[in-house]
């Protein structure tokens, strides 16, 4: 073989071997997994692609908006109710060493959330609403931190290349409650915010120990919450499981600025063009999540329930703060006492 030749060979191969390189990170670079429960799903959007599951997965959510924002690939794991054994059962298969993005956001209902809410929203003097806080706070201080460690761990092993960025959870109230067939007093409002502050602590410290990032949506969504004048979260709805997640705005104004810069490095902002390129994706992503139908089958959805005054236990409490339940003044006016006496309670706490 003449040198001439040898090094021409020793060039293509060269060559080659540069382009297998490069192309590598290319198609890597497109690979998103978006993992978690309904806030990632996309919940409370009232829109939803038609993957024959119960996850409520929705284009206008955070995922899908920065995933056509960002030219990202989107595998869209992330289903209504899940919980952190949910994620590991049914969610972490999509990960791969080639996966270089991931979201998650988990917690809130293995804390019981959704019930903490039902048991608060209704009347004061027919629930035990601070007695369901502490008992989710007390999960969550000493529960869900060795939880979640465990889970982040799995996904750190399943994605070892990926920028993993851990999403928070917004404090839903802004103290008073305008829905006609809710009771959430300011007291209780103003706790379950903290519970809700609290959740975003432990995970955050959580993520931190992991080396992964965590998008805090807190500060975005002040002035945004139930019953502001712009919500970006869902007060009680129709059907009920729009209620208290985020609708379209929450998660293109709220949620997608927070949690696009450190997942990809760089703002986003909604374009028309993007909407389109995220609806577009509606299609794939059904065929997509069809292929996990079956793993998604074994989700519980977690809802909020609205208040009944008809059980036998409210009509008992009702006989013992004297309120006629036939009657909505006499239901307010006794919930009214209560509250004031709630105020009272949390300023000595």
């Amino acid at each position: 073989m003449t040198t001439v030749r040898a090094l021409g060979l020793f060039a293509a191969g060269a060559a080659a071997t540069s382009l297998v390189i490069s192309a590598a990170p290319a198609q890597a670079a497109t690979s998103y997994v978006a993992l978690g429960d309904s806030y990632s799903s996309g919940t409370g959007t009232r829109s939803y692609i038609a993957d024959g599951t119960s996850c409520q997965r929705s284009t206008s959510a955070y995922p899908s908006l920065i995933a056509a924002s960002k030219g990202l690939t989107l595998n869209f794991r992330a289903c209504s109710g899940a919980t952190i054994p949910d994620v590991t059962n049914t969610q972490l298969s999509a990960l791969t060493a080639s996966t270089t993005h991931v979201t998650l956001s988990v917690g809130g209902n293995d804390a019981g959330f959704a019930d903490v809410l039902t048991e608060c929203a209704m009347p004061g003097w027919a629930s035990n609403c601070n007695g369901a806080i502490d008992t989710a706070q007390s999960f969550v201080n000493n529960v869900l931190p060795g939880r979640l460690s465990t889970l982040y761990t799995s996904i750190r092993s399943k994605a070892p290349n990926a920028k993993v960025v851990i999403v928070g959870y917004p404090r839903i109230f802004q103290g008073e409650d305008c829905n006609a067939l809710t009771w959430f007093s300011p007291a209780e409002e103003a706790r379950l915010n903290s519970m809700a502050d609290l959740l975003n602590s432990k995970t955050s410290a959580a993520a931190s120990a992991k080396g992964f990032s965590f998008a805090n949506p807190t500060s975005r969504f002040i002035g945004h919450a139930v019953c502001d004048d712009v919500e970006w979260l869902n007060g009680l709805s129709n059907p009920i499981s729009e209620s208290y997640h985020p609708n379209k705005p929450g998660h293109a104004s709220g949620y997608a600025p927070t949690v696009s810069t450190p997942l990809t490095g760089s703002a986003f902002r909604l374009t028309s063009a993007t909407s389109k390129r995220a609806a577009a994706s509606a299609d794939r992503l059904a065929a997509q999540q069809r292929t996990y139908a079956v793993r998604d089958a074994s989700i519980t959805p977690k809802e909020f329930r609205t208040p009944n005054l008809r059980t036998s236990a409210v009509k008992a409490a009702a006989a013992k703060a004297g309120v006629d339940l036939s009657s909505r003044a006499s239901i307010d006016a006794a919930d009214r006492v209560w509250s004031a006496r709630q105020a009272k309670q949390a300023a000595t706490r």
